[in-house]
């Protein structure tokens, strides 16, 4: 035999009780969802404007949930040593200890997936080796490193824009002057979500002075004139290369 307990409540109880509940109802953050979230109105529904920027012919882009995925097959839209001879946009540089071409090279291809709205809120990471972003040109971007060493070992290697393949795909270490060469034109992004300009700012075309320990700054860029954290190209010759460091770090968006 099953029992059932009734538990009777006064009828004034009863209503003060779902005035309580009415209360705490109504102070509820509405800008919380249900699974801790931010509301509607913080979630990135289109791609960034300056993503129109990078190469399609190199670059598939798309969103997936809070992230953005940039898959690329690694290989630039401008001509290089590195091509190889034979190839349309080969060009010889004299003095260019050259490793092997782009098209000798099996790996170029890279994926990376980055927040569609970075976190500048948390510490600073130091950048790594291989791979630290993704150039409009659809070649990666790497760091001040060379293997275990500084670059300057390998600086004779660099072709005119400042890339070398090793270890497998091509990369800039310097400013890339294929499609930025000292202006505010947009180098690419990073692994932290930034986007990386070049070494003057936009609008004024002037170098910034306010520049973090990464080269970034909260400003205006071309691509979005209400301003947001982004990094530049540190206006500083790196070493005997002549040219301008693409990226040391450390990143600022994780």
């Amino acid at each position: 035999m099953r029992f059932r307990i009734l538990v009777k409540i006064p009828i004034v109880a009863f209503f003060l009780l779902m005035a309580i509940v009415s209360c705490s109802t109504d102070n509820v953050d509405d800008s919380v969802t249900d699974d801790g979230g931010l509301d509607d109105d913080e979630i990135v529904t289109e791609l960034h404007a300056a993503f129109a920027e990078f190469n399609s012919d190199a670059t598939t882009i798309y969103l997936d949930g809070s992230n953005v995925v940039i898959e690329t097959t690694g290989l630039p839209n401008h001509e290089t040593v590195y091509w190889g001879e034979g190839n349309e946009l080969y060009i010889e540089e004299d003095g260019v200890a050259t490793t092997p071409s782009i098209m000798s090279s099996n790996n170029n291809a890279t994926t990376i997936t980055v927040d569609a709205t970075p976190d500048l809120t948390g510490n600073t990471v130091a950048t790594q080796l291989n791979t630290i972003g993704i150039a409009v040109s659809g070649a990666s971007i790497f760091n001040d490193q060379e293997g275990n060493g500084a670059l300057d070992q390998a600086a004779a290697s660099l072709d005119w824009t400042g890339a070398h393949i090793g270890p497998g795909v091509y990369h800039y270490h310097l400013e890339p002057k294929a499609f930025t060469n000292d202006d505010d034109n947009l180098v690419g992004i990073l692994l932290d979500g930034v986007f990386l300009y070049g070494r003057r700012d936009y609008p004024s075309g002037d170098y910034p002075t306010d520049l973090d320990e990464s080269g970034g700054h909260f400003g205006p860029t071309p691509h979005n004139p209400d301003g947001e954290y982004h990094y530049h190209i540190i206006n500083e010759v790196y070493s005997t290369t002549g040219s301008y460091l693409a990226f040391a770090g450390p990143y600022q968006g994780y």
